[in-house]
């Protein structure tokens, strides 16, 4: 550990710039991490005062291919963005773990005793809580800290906020108190955990899985308490593009009975051939029993259940492609994801409200917009509002900007590059 005054001096006189470009990927961006990171340390001392400290950062993630497949134990590509969670930590001897993130009062958790909840869900701490009682469990180390955590991460972006807090503090865990020893996938699992058991909010996998392996990352999910990960080693700067989020604004308020309609209607299929999931159901099932299907089912849980088949599909093709270099390849099979979406999964708007079609417009904009052979674009995450997802020509992120700023709102298009790391310590 450094002296929190001693570091941010050396911050400041550029000993960290190489390893900021390392990380963020972007010479701008890892330029406005000196200013950052020194503004961490210097509200990490207000808070606890002047001490010996480590930083960690932990990336947003973004659905590459694989739209609603986990669910249904199916696969995913996803990656680690350089959008990022960072923590200012003082290691205690202490049984009290103390959290300052962002402008919210300070947190405190009692770890001494962790064989019962003892926040309330939906509340930071019960996060917390729940990272130390599943790592706990695991036979992992734990112990007591105090952290001051800022997040550039979008919020409601769909960009995965909260898997990078919960990767975050996975990671300071696990080199704090085990030498750094905790994998990826343990720390994902127990954010999983967290949020399920003690947040209370019924996610897959993915977002935690995306954020704590890094890079491009491709999830296997048939068996879903040892979900199987690959690191792909593909550098989408190095082949000329940059990944651009434009959040269309469109509000999330009252659509969650939309998003619980895709699983269940997924469901329902499954269970006519027996199964829980889709999973292992294909696509010669569903067309040889279409009629009977639609006879005890509605023609869009058909339509759904065939997303996910091909979109299974789609995501090994994709990862073969990248593997291969093939990025036109590669590129033109997010299109066919983007497609299917739109077409089987039918996430792109509400039937509440048929007149407002935020990503609708989004994705007819960026048809217009990107070249058809050469660029591509998806709805992003669960859908029915908020964003969409483009992979830009470097040479034409400029103009997609400011025409989807122009329509959208100023900086509604997010510029990213995609990072290759997950949960580290930076220092």
């Amino acid at each position: 550990m450094a002296v929190s005054k001693e570091l941010k001096k050396e911050i400041e006189a550029g000993i960290l710039d190489c390893r900021f470009l390392n990380i963020y990927k972007d010479p701008k961006m890892a330029l406005r991490q000196k200013e950052r990171y020194c503004n961490a340390i210097k509200r990490f001392e207000e808070i606890y005062g002047e001490k010996d400290i480590e930083i960690y950062s932990a990336p947003g993630r973004s659905e590459v291919m694989g739209n609603h497949t986990d669910h249904q134990n199916g696969e995913i590509l996803a990656a680690g963005i350089n959008l990022d969670a960072i923590a200012v930590v003082h290691r205690t001897d202490s049984e009290t773990i103390k959290v300052v993130s962002g402008n919210y009062p300070k947190m405190r958790i009692d770890i001494s005793d962790l064989s019962e909840k003892k926040s309330k869900p939906g509340k930071s701490e019960a996060l917390i809580e729940g990272i130390c009682r599943a790592l706990s469990d695991k036979g992992y180390r734990i112990g007591g800290f105090e952290a001051f955590i800022t997040s550039d991460v979008l919020i409601g972006a769909g960009l995965s906020s909260s898997a990078a807090f919960e990767t975050l503090l996975g990671t300071v865990i696990s080199y704090l108190f085990n030498d750094g020893n905790i994998s990826a996938t343990d720390i994902a699992l127990a954010g999983q955990f967290a949020e399920n058991t003690y947040f209370g909010k019924p996610c897959g996998l993915m977002d935690q899985m995306a954020c704590s392996v890094g890079n491009l990352v491709h999830v296997d999910f048939a068996d879903e308490k040892n979900p199987v990960t690959e690191k792909i080693e593909y550098d989408l700067s190095e082949n000329g593009y940059s990944l651009c989020i434009t959040d269309t604004k469109g509000s999330h308020a009252g659509l969650t009975d939309e998003y619980a309609a895709i699983p269940k209607e997924m469901k329902e299929i499954a269970s006519f051939f027996g199964k829980e999931v889709l999973l292992g159901i294909t696509i010669d099932d569903i067309t040889d029993n279409a009629a009977k299907l639609r006879e005890k089912y509605s023609d869009r849980a058909l339509l759904r259940s065939i997303h996910f088949i091909k979109e299974n599909e789609r995501v090994r093709k994709g990862v073969s492609a990248l593997k291969q270099n093939d990025t036109k390849g590669f590129l033109k099979l997010v299109r066919a994801s983007g497609r299917s979406s739109y077409e089987y999964l039918q996430n792109v708007y509400t039937v509440k409200d048929t007149l407002r079609q935020d990503l609708s417009l989004a994705l007819a904009l960026s048809d217009v917009l990107l070249d058809e052979e050469e660029e591509a674009f998806r709805v992003h995450g669960g859908g029915f509002a908020g964003t969409i997802q483009a992979f830009v020509k470097n040479e034409n992120v400029e103009r997609y900007k400011a025409k989807m700023d122009a329509v959208f709102g100023e900086d509604s298009c997010h510029v990213l590059k995609i990072r290759k790391y997950g949960g580290i310590k930076v220092v």
